[in-house]
Order: structure tokens, then C-alpha cells, then sequence
């Protein structure tokens, strides 16, 4: 199984009004490149709107994996767009809480895939106020695009955490399994875009 920890990629989402709100479909580059950055930047998401006559298109990345693995039935051979010369694979379904979700609003993702996390890896933990543990997914580099893996860990002192949430690092000592194969996961992003799954 393919470590995937550290890997980059980029995602383009085509939104569309569905019948309970705005609904985005997910394309993203992973494993097919790794969001060439010259491309990247010359994307336009108004015109990818257009083109796709989708409401919207919303580019989400670059960005860094934090598992170790995935699994996901379909692997490749599901549906390829192009977009401004980077090849990407349709990996999802999300129904977005707004056209533009706030911070730490929840969003539920149709991605029927697990994310595991192997022992003695970093994880970097959101706790709500209800005591469920989020788990970061991936860091994002829209909001900085000089935050690193070695930034994660002192992160606390720059999220503007709503009251009662906390963060912290720790490092695993067995591994951990997000398992979201055959119902919704729950994901937030904090205020500098790095996206977190609902663990607990």
C-alpha cells in the first residue's frame, strides 16, 4: 500500500444548487501528478465555471496529505478531467454548508474511502466542545503558502479557535483507522484551510 504521508496534490470542485443546497463535485490530481505548480497557477476558476456551467468552481490547494494510506475502491478508473493541463480523477461529493463555509463549520463528504493513520506518525488533533476529536487530513497552502509540516505542530498559537475548541500534536502509538467507505464523513476546515476528518 502506496504511503501517501507528505504527498502533495491540488483539487478542483464544480459547484452546483442541488435540491438542499450548493453540492460540489471533487476532482483532484492524486495519484496521477502532483499539482504541478507552474499550471497551477495560471488556473482560473471562473472560467473553469463556465466552461463546466457549473455555479461555481473552487480551487483547493495546493495540498499536503497527513496519513499514511488510503483506500478506496475504483482506484484510477474513475471518471478523468482535464483542467488547464493537469489531469485529474473525480474522487468525491460534498454538500457544502454554504457557498463559501465558514471555519469550523461541518461539511458531509461522499468520498467512500478510509484514511489510515500507522503508528508513530504525527497527528494533529482539533477537540470540539462536545469532546469529539477531529484529525487533520491534509494542510493547505492557499491561506499561507509558506505553512510546512513543521509548523503543524505550534499551531495552536495561530488558529483563532472558537470557544471550547482546542488543538494539539501528539504522536500515535497504534495505529489509526478513519473508516468513511460506506457512510458520509464528517469534515471541517480551521481558518487556514488545512481540513480535518471526524475521528471520535
Amino acid at each position: 500500500m502506496t504511503d501517501v504521508f507528505g504527498k502533495r496534490y491540488g483539487e478542483v470542485l464544480l459547484v452546483h444548487m442541488g435540491e438542499t443546497g450548493p453540492q460540489a463535485t471533487v476532482y483532484n490530481t492524486y495519484p496521477l501528478n502532483d499539482c504541478p505548480a507552474e499550471l497551477w497557477s495560471q488556473l482560473d476558476a471562473q472560467a473553469i465555471a463556465a466552461e463546466h456551467s457549473a455555479a461555481a468552481a473552487l480551487l483547493n490547494g495546493p495540498r499536503y496529505w497527513l496519513m499514511s494510506h488510503i483506500e478506496k475502491a475504483g482506484g484510477t478508473e474513475t471518471e478523468r478531467r482535464t483542467f488547464g493541463g493537469i489531469e485529474m480523477l473525480r474522487q468525491a461529493t460534498v454538500e457544502l454548508s454554504s457557498m463559501n463555509p465558514a471555519p469550523y463549520s461541518v461539511n458531509q463528504v461522499d468520498r467512500r474511502a478510509a484514511f489510515l493513520y500507522d503508528a508513530g506518525t504525527p497527528v494533529f488533533e482539533l477537540t470540539d466542545p462536545d469532546g469529539r476529536r477531529w484529525v487533520m487530513q491534509t494542510f493547505s497552502q492557499t491561506v499561507d503558502p509558506q505553512l510546512h509540516l513543521d509548523d503543524l505542530a505550534g499551531l495552536a498559537t495561530r488558529l483563532t479557535l472558537p470557544a471550547g475548541w482546542s488543538y494539539r500534536a501528539r504522536t500515535l502509538e497504534r495505529p489509526l483507522r478513519i473508516d468513511t467507505t460506506a457512510q458520509k464523513a464528517s469534515v471541517l476546515q480551521d481558518d487556514l484551510a488545512n481540513s480535518y476528518s471526524l475521528s471520535s
